[in-house]
């Protein structure tokens, strides 16, 4: 496998590597914008809950009725917490993917570097090598 062969090919994997690593960071932000989605949700709950005023001043009915009301809504949000903290969870495996991308995409840049660097400077040395044969001969004919 020529210099040149192996540079492109290590280009091409970057670029796949750098395509990964932005999907991976894109589907981190879409979970992020989910989590804060159910922390809004978790304030909106509570607000509910607290909006609905003390259950113990009113007729028995209209507060068996808010009783159960407040019992359904502090459901649904204790239900939206465990939610949360699953999301959270998910949320830390797929950072863990980013960051592993992330050091792969890494890696992979610093090798094409160093292989892009090592061909520079074989390139330059055959040329250095080629302008000092040139000069070499004009030396020999200018003797003549």
């Amino acid at each position: 496998m020529t210099d040149r062969h192996l540079i492109q090919n290590l280009t091409t994997l970057v670029a796949l590597r750098n395509t990964e690593l932005e999907k991976l960071q894109t589907e981190q932000a879409a979970k992020a914008a989910t989590a804060e989605r159910y922390r809004k949700n978790l304030e909106r709950l509570h607000e509910l809950a607290v909006a609905s005023g003390a259950s113990g001043s009113l007729p028995l009915a209209l507060a068996a009725n808010c009783g159960n009301y407040k019992q359904a809504v502090l459901a649904m949000a204790d239900s939206h917490r465990l939610d949360l903290t699953m999301h959270e969870a998910d949320m830390a495996l797929s950072q863990l993917a980013v960051n592993r991308a992330y050091v792969k995409c890494e890696v992979l840049t610093q090798v094409l570097d160093k292989n892009e660097k090592a061909l520079a400077g074989k390139e330059a040395v055959q040329e250095r090598k080629v302008h000092d044969d040139l000069a070499t001969q004009v030396w020999l004919r200018s003797q003549k």
